[in-house]
């Protein structure tokens, strides 16, 4: 029986009253009705319970997930969605720039490299727990991470009780690593060249949406992002596609997009952070969309040249609600690596931090996770992706962006160690458009070009930007 994942109201509803718990709402007499109803606990690693409820359950979970969008929440007036009110909350948003800065394409190509290869990394151990995925790389020597993992050496019992990840085995150890396999990691900044060459840097956040509808298969998307494809199809517009019935527009699936954004406003991070947030804000609200504006700002401070890794992320930082939950778990994360030696301690204070309360997937945590690993690292390219990855939680989302950055600041891809970029011979694989098999250094041309067009002059916001409603 085909049991689809990520969308199953009955499994919605466990989510959904995590994440009323986080965004300072009181779901407890829901969470006692559903309960009492014989309702299940949200699914912990799996996007889809083993077995489907019964009609009754099923019902009641599609009624109790719209009653707890009307709960009040006290965190309103301190995590907007509204890019207005966001501004308005960040009193050192960025001054826009007043000339372009785009890096040569090979900085591209280093970028496109850095996150293939952090992606690559992360993929066999993703939804693992910390101690296995120290446990499986100390059992070969692999500790600390310094290389991609390998199942050779593995004592049989290891394996047996902390198995790979079964849809990346195949092709991410480092005994069978054939090119860049597909991932949404990467399928997504794809997706974001396509949405540049075909509407520009003005695109909107209907744009987006309807690129998805040509362009991106439904089975290749996972989390918010299959949410707000089943949204469009039931005629839902934006940004309502990112609230209805949606428990995972807070996690990190915005984040992950935010890449190109950065690449193509070198110097301009609130330009970058402004496209990030009409492609965030189809899927995602609050913390959920900064984590995207974060990332994008970080990026394209960083695809100037001209700044370390930790002027970077404080220049991140500026495009996010200072109140909010992710400013204060991304300042908490830096200053933790900053003043602790060990990473393994650093971790460690993240996850008893975070994992009681947060999903693997978050954003909040999995951001915090990035920052703390680039600051660990001070721009060491495999010190990134190693921390990034040896931290758990979204392994290779993580390892993703870790490697875009630190691979973007050392401008070549010369300058990254061949064990790291040789295993991907230049191409990867995906079912995005015509991408299949292209090279990276032809995605750095393609880059680059966006990066020069004059459509990156600056012009009036978009007509259709989003305006807020009532936060859940």
């Amino acid at each position: 029986m085909l049991r689809l994942t990520w969308v199953q109201p009955e499994d919605l509803l466990g989510h959904e009253l995590h994440q009323a718990a986080l965004d300072g709402r009181e779901p407890g007499v829901i969470a006692a009705r559903w309960k009492a109803a014989g309702g299940m606990e949200a699914p912990l690693r799996a996007g889809a319970s083993p077995h489907p409820a019964s009609r009754y359950l099923r019902q009641l979970a599609k009624d109790l997930l719209d009653e707890l969008s009307d709960l009040p929440s006290t965190l309103t007036d301190d995590e907007p969605t509204d890019l207005a009110r966001i501004k308005a909350g960040c009193p050192q948003w960025p001054a826009p720039a007043t000339a372009g800065h785009a890096p040569a394409p090979a900085a591209y190509e280093a970028a496109w490299l850095g996150r293939a290869a952090g992606c690559l990394l992360g993929k066999p151990v993703e939804k693992l727990p910390l101690d296995a995925i120290r446990q499986l790389a100390k059992s070969t020597g692999n500790w600390p991470l310094n290389s991609y993992f390998t199942a050779k050496g593995v004592p049989p019992a290891l394996l047996t009780a902390h198995p790979w990840n079964r849809r990346s085995a195949l092709t991410s150890l480092a005994e069978n690593i054939d090119g860049m396999p597909e991932d949404d990691d990467l399928n997504y900044p794809l997706l974001n060249l396509l949405l540049l060459q075909r509407h520009g840097r003005h695109f909107t956040t209907t744009d987006v949406a309807g690129l998805w509808l040509d362009e991106l298969p439904a089975g290749r998307t996972f989390t918010a992002e299959r949410i707000a494809h089943r949204n469009l199809l039931l005629g839902l517009e934006p940004p309502h596609t990112a609230r209805h019935r949606n428990p995972f527009r807070e996690w990190i699936g915005a984040l992950i997009r935010a890449d190109v954004h950065g690449w193509t406003n070198p110097g301009d991070p609130a330009a970058a952070a402004e496209q990030a947030h009409r492609d965030a804000t189809l899927t995602h609200t609050a913390n959920g969309v900064y984590a995207a504006m974060f990332t994008a700002a970080t990026i394209a401070t960083a695809a100037t040249g001209t700044h370390d890794v930790h002027a970077c992320l404080r220049t991140g930082l500026t495009v996010v609600p200072p109140a909010s939950r992710l400013a204060k778990a991304i300042t908490h994360a830096i200053r933790l690596a900053e003043r602790t030696p060990d990473f393994d301690a650093v971790v460690d204070e993240l996850h008893a931090t975070y994992s009681p309360t947060h999903h693997w997937v978050h954003a909040i945590p999995n951001t915090a996770l990035i920052a703390a690993a680039l600051t660990h690292a001070d721009g060491d390219f495999t010190a990134s992706i190693c921390k990034a990855v040896s931290g758990g939680w979204d392994t290779d989302s993580n390892g993703a962006t870790a490697g875009s950055i630190a691979a973007l600041l050392t401008g070549s891809p010369a300058a990254l160690p061949d064990r790291w970029t040789t295993p991907l011979k230049n191409r990867l694989a995906t079912s995005v458009g015509d991408f299949d098999g292209t090279g990276f250094d032809t995605l750095a041309h393609l880059t680059h070009a966006l990066a020069h067009s004059p459509d990156r002059a600056p012009g009036p916001a978009p007509d259709d930007t989003p305006v807020e409603a009532p936060r859940p």
